[in-house]
């Protein structure tokens, strides 16, 4: 753990030891460090809410100032059981009832495994560590939330309450997290998506299934030209396939039966009996999950030479994912999604060519986005799981994970190595980046895959005249549209850059005379015969009214033509967010904004 997640973890049990001291009926479950604070599972008959944060801190606040050592205790079993029995565990003292959810964790605990105890004061936790020294190292906290949790996330079981807080080493950090927090929440896509009219989500259409009004669907088609662009630049081929396959294919894939709960339930299909009555099944259908099955198809179509690789197939792929309900979270967890696709069929030499170029393509794109904080974080297998979580091939992992290594550390890209964390049949690089108010995002995946060609039987004839299987590289490096979308919405706070904008221009004419009004609409027609998406505010309001309802739209540039503007052949200039930029030829400002829509310039480059 690092020194954050340890103090993080250490202000759970301090949460717990306050917990004890005001209910001493609490039965704690698990209380580990999170992305960005703790938790503890708590079952309580007293319903905790935020009016309680005040004591339940205070009580805190107490057990950071006695400054109790965090004093670890390796035992047996059995005195771990004996201590959990007498409702000693996760308790200020012993208790007439069991700490029956210790109880049962210690019985996961595997035979060979130590097991640990943590004192800080009276209060005694089962727990594998580690902590900071003292309780008087936690520095700063705040609880911020509390949340219903299943114990061990499973329906099943007891429902527990979950109190979620967070903890920094100093004051000024947690104050600036909590800045960001409320940034965050103006920033919110599900917000933004709704004020600016971008999408929609309908009960009757079904939960986590996106309805693209125009102003988002603009988004899309901007994403899918520049996706486009840059693939035909790189020599991709686009295909299609069909929204949902046989039973079979998914069989073959090994997505079945191993992704069968992501899946959404097969369409059956009968015949029907001769009586009319529903005869036996004769065939099954799935909703496409993933899109490599069908290019592995369209790989094999065909036969290849060596000649044919490196192949590199694209599409924008809709693909179909039954998410719990729980767990959907506007666009970023959706059940539909449209995926920045591509399968790249290459030999081993190829390889290293071929995965620079992928990463290359990642760094062009993070420029255009303006995004300058990445990180990938390659994942590789755990030797141990061969042929039960990853493909029982060591030769090649190591070999496929050692290409990938050195291609990371030759192209001098940020990453991380975390392990047991592989696709089952490949290393794989999930894609880390930072909003512009620092908030962390998964967009992007990129993975080989040295398994599933062969269970297809994709094979190319090598130069001697034998056949081969290739190696392919899975990549999307936008992801899929819903999630790049909402990190953009929340990235830019809305104020996305001209080539992206859904309304890029509004001509708005001071006043309502037909001289005027005439001009803003021959301006209007100008710009969109050269693909520039232009409105006109025809109506009788001010001027100032105008730009007002412009900059509340976030309209990123506003063209104001008045008399005087006409007479001069001058367009007078603002920008969202930027104020008045002055007067300038209309050739000029028609120019400038064409220039920056084809550079796609980001809002700090635009003139």
């Amino acid at each position: 753990m690092s020194e954050l997640e340890r103090i993080r973890h250490s202000a759970a049990h301090v949460l717990a030891t306050a917990i004890s001291r005001i209910w001493p009926d609490a039965q704690f479950a698990a209380g580990p460090p999170v992305d960005n604070g703790f938790y503890y599972d708590v079952e309580l008959s007293h319903r905790i809410a935020p009016e309680d944060f005040a004591r339940i801190e205070e009580e805190m606040g107490k057990e950071i100032k006695a400054n109790h050592v965090f004093e670890r205790q390796v035992v047996t079993r059995y005195e771990a059981m004996e201590m959990a029995t007498k409702g000693r565990l996760a308790a200020l003292g012993g208790r007439e009832v069991t700490s029956k959810f210790k109880l049962d964790i210690l019985t996961g605990i595997p035979e060979h495994e130590e097991i640990s105890l943590y004192t800080n004061g009276d209060f005694i936790d089962l727990c594998a560590g580690p902590h900071v020294m003292r309780t008087g190292n936690i520095g700063a906290f705040k609880l911020t939330h509390v949340a219903s949790a299943y114990y061990k996330g499973d329906e099943r079981n007891p429902q527990l309450q979950r109190i979620y807080g967070t903890a920094f080493k100093k004051k000024s950090e947690m104050e600036a997290y909590f800045t960001m927090l409320e940034e965050a929440k103006r920033r919110d896509h599900r917000k933004l998506g709704r004020e600016m009219e971008l999408f929609t989500f309908d009960e009757d259409v079904g939960p986590g299934l996106a309805l693209w009004l125009p102003n988002g669907t603009v988004l899309i088609e901007e994403l899918e030209r520049l996706a486009k662009e840059t693939e035909f630049a790189a020599d991709y081929q686009r295909v299609r396939t069909p929204h949902l396959a046989r039973e079979n294919m998914y069989l073959t894939s090994g997505h079945l039966p191993y992704y069968e709960e992501s899946m959404f339930p097969p369409m059956e299909l009968a015949e029907k009996n001769a009586d009319g009555t529903p005869g036996a099944v004769s065939d099954k259908y799935y909703l496409k999950a993933m899109n490599c099955p069908h290019h592995h198809k369209i790989f094999g179509a065909v036969p290849r030479s060596y000649r044919d690789l490196p192949l590199r197939l694209a599409e924008y792929g809709t693909c179909y994912r039954y998410e719990q309900s729980g767990e959907l979270l506007g666009l970023m967890r959706v059940r539909s999604m449209q995926m920045n696709d591509a399968h790249i069929y290459c030999t081993a030499a190829q390889f290293e060519a071929e995965f620079m170029a992928v990463n290359e393509m990642y760094l062009k794109y993070f420029k255009i986005f303006g995004l300058t904080n990445y990180l990938m974080r390659f994942s590789t297998h755990d030797p141990a799981r061969l042929g039960e979580k990853f493909v029982n091939d060591p030769e090649l992992w190591k070999q496929t994970e050692d290409m990938v290594r050195a291609v990371l550390q030759k192209s001098g890209i940020n990453y991380v190595e975390v392990p047991n964390e592989a696709a089952f049949y490949g290393p794989k690089i999930d894609v880390q980046v930072w909003s512009a108010i620092g908030r962390e995002f998964t967009i992007a995946t990129n993975q080989v895959d040295f398994a599933v060609p062969s269970r297809f039987g994709l094979v190319y004839k090598d130069r001697d005249n034998t056949e081969k299987t290739p190696l392919c590289i899975h990549r999307a490096p936008l992801g899929t549209h819903e999630r790049f979308i909402g990190f953009l919405i929340e990235h830019y706070a809305g104020n996305f850059p001209l080539w992206l904008a859904p309304e890029q221009v509004r001509i708005l004419p001071i006043g309502d005379e037909p001289e005027l009004v005439d001009a803003a609409n021959a301006l209007r027609a100008e710009l969109r015969a050269h693909g520039v998406r232009a409105e006109v505010d025809p109506s009788s309001a001010k001027i100032n009214g105008k730009v007002l309802r412009a900059e509340e739209s976030k309209v990123h540039t506003m063209l104001v033509l008045g008399k005087r503007d006409l007479d001069a052949g001058v367009l007078s200039v603002r920008k969202h967010g930027k104020g008045n930029l002055g007067a300038k030829p209309r050739a000029e400002v028609i120019e400038d904004l064409l220039a920056s829509i084809r550079e796609r310039r980001g809002n700090e480059q635009a003139s």
